[in-house]
């Protein structure tokens, strides 16, 4: 099977590969990769999605950004743009490109120059101006941009030259940079986006991408496979592998099965039960990495009974974490007690955990008006995620915690898109699922999860929005003081443990399984995976 989706015979001066003829069959198998993935990617462009899934099949395959993390120590380094400076009243940015940046060459478009500021213009541009010829492909949404407000604060992204480009903001903001080298922040072709424009095909942008990154796209079927080459002119160097194929198995004992099998060579988010049967072969080994990241459960604040904060803290005192994270996460995660993680600057340590007492849930319903409890639903994720490793168990396990304080729960799942679609729909009461950190400042967890631009953007999965708590992250943006910021944020924790529009379960570690075979798959704290270093030996 791995022989199946690795071979592809191309003919010697294809256009997909510029430089010399693709390699036989038999190289192109040994210097290929399957990648077992948990689900098909949304769209092919950042830019429109939130999901983790998504992301990794996409964003570091594809694409760059004008700003990389650190993965070490969270710093901002040089990406496509290879400086930066900022304006004394910290509203007007401007940035200096790398040079020599090649597109992807493929089938259906060959770029005439590299990489230049229109590109990055038309990137964001496309996302705030609200006549731009692109802003309402596919319908307008931009869920990360959205959630941050991204609209109201970049007042103007203006091309100074071909290598300079000046974002002017309407006011300071100090996550600006860290969004900026977010996954969400690809930068795309303004001239394939012309090209699809003359042919009339604008929604290919977002289908069949072209962009910087080390690998470039070949072929999709929806369910069953991505398959990417290898960019030839990477601006960062040569990539080892010819060809990284995404074999699309949302069952992870399929998966699993796949890479004993060695039908796959990596697979994304073994469940934590896992991890020492593969300790113990030796042919498979598992990568692990401390990752910013939250499980969380969120409620439906504007559905009744859960627009009643004492019903929500019912709900928060009637499950028992303690054995989530024996019998989910198997103890490969720390209990959560707030959203950040304790490895962030701004987590309130002296921030009181919440216990697990059924005797004060049914107190409280009491006190709510609900005596005799009620039914709702869970909705559990049908794919693996690093912050809940099996959303299905862990439902099953809550079930029977409500049960007890005369709460009815029905566990309800989808395909992983229809279940994506339906929750920005606020279709459900409750859901577990969470949220992986894109860089490492704290306004990541708070604006994309909580903010009202959030809720209106469909990523705020608890439908919350209380302005008192969007005053208090907003002003953590208006200074670069860290004290400050941190003095807002321990704030707005502890209005969160108030209100409880969501309760926090877990932060986990991130792994992976893969063959011993390969090595150079990055992951890091703030989310994506980067196959550019991969290798497979013999």
């Amino acid at each position: 099977m791995i022989k199946a989706l690795l071979s592809l015979m191309v003919p010697c001066g294809s256009v997909l590969i510029l430089s010399a003829c693709q390699p036989d069959i038999p190289e192109t198998i040994q210097q290929g990769m399957v990648y077992c993935s948990e689900g098909s990617p949304e769209s092919f462009n950042p830019q429109r999605v939130t999901s983790g899934t998504t992301i990794d099949a996409i964003s570091q395959q594809l694409y760059d950004r004008l700003l990389d993390i650190d993965p070490a120590s969270g710093e901002l380094l040089p990406a496509l743009a290879t400086q930066w400076r900022l304006s004394d009243d910290g509203k007007t940015y401007w940035f200096t490109l790398r040079p020599d940046v090649q597109f992807h060459h493929t089938a259906f478009f060959s770029p005439s120059r590299t990489l230049n500021a229109k590109d990055v213009t038309f990137t964001f541009n496309r996302i705030t101006q609200t006549d731009h010829p692109y802003h309402a492909t596919g319908g307008a949404v931009y869920p990360y941009f959205q959630s941050v407000d991204w609209g109201s604060l970049v007042k103007a992204v203006v091309a100074e030259n071909s290598n300079t480009v000046r974002f002017e903001l309407s006011r300071p903001d100090s996550s600006f940079l860290s969004n900026l080298a977010t996954d969400f922040a690809a930068i795309l072709s303004a001239e394939y986006a012309e090209q699809l424009l003359q042919q009339n095909q604008p929604e290919l942008l977002d289908q069949r991408p072209i962009g910087t990154g080390p690998f470039f796209f070949k072929e999709y079927k929806k369910n069953q496979f991505i398959r990417y080459y290898r960019h030839p002119e990477y601006w960062r160097g040569k990539v080892e592998l010819t060809q990284l194929v995404f074999d699309l198995v949302p069952d992870n004992a399929k998966r699993m099965a796949k890479l004993l099998t060695h039908e796959c060579d990596v697979v994304a988010y073994p469940r934590n039960a896992e991890l020492k049967l593969i300790a113990e072969r030796p042919d498979v080994e598992v990568q692990s990495q401390i990752s910013m990241n939250v499980g969380f459960w969120a409620f439906n604040t504007q559905k009744p009974p859960f627009d009643n904060v004492l019903v929500r803290k019912a709900l928060a005192y009637a499950i028992n974490k303690d054995a989530i994270l024996d019998a989910v996460y198997f103890g490969y995660a720390d209990k959560a007690k707030t959203l950040l993680p304790p490895t962030s600057w701004a987590f309130y340590h002296d921030l009181p955990e919440q216990q697990y007492d059924p005797i004060k849930a049914q107190e409280l319903l009491a006190q709510a008006g609900y005596p005799k409890g009620f039914s709702m639903d869970i909705w559990a994720m049908p794919v693996q995620r690093l912050y809940n490793p099996n959303a299905l168990k862990m439902a099953e396990l809550m079930q029977a915690d409500l049960a007890k304080i005369g709460v009815k729960a029905s566990i309800v799942s989808f395909e992983w898109n229809s279940f994506r679609r339906k929750l920005s729909e606020f279709e459900h009461d409750s859901v577990l699922i969470g949220w992986a950190a894109d860089n490492a400042d704290p306004d990541n967890f708070f604006r994309p999860l909580l903010s009202c631009s959030a809720a209106e953007s469909g990523s705020n999965r608890a439908n919350w929005c209380d302005p008192n708590f969007d005053n208090l992250i907003n002003q953590a943006l208006l200074t670069a003081d860290i004290k400050q910021r941190r003095s807002f944020y321990l704030t707005a924790q502890l209005y969160l443990d108030e209100q409880m529009p969501l309760v926090s379960i877990a932060h986990s570690k991130r792994f992976q399984a893969k063959s011993v075979k390969i090595t150079g798959v990055t992951i890091n704290p703030y989310g994506g995976i980067s196959m550019a270093a991969a290798r497979k030996s013999l």
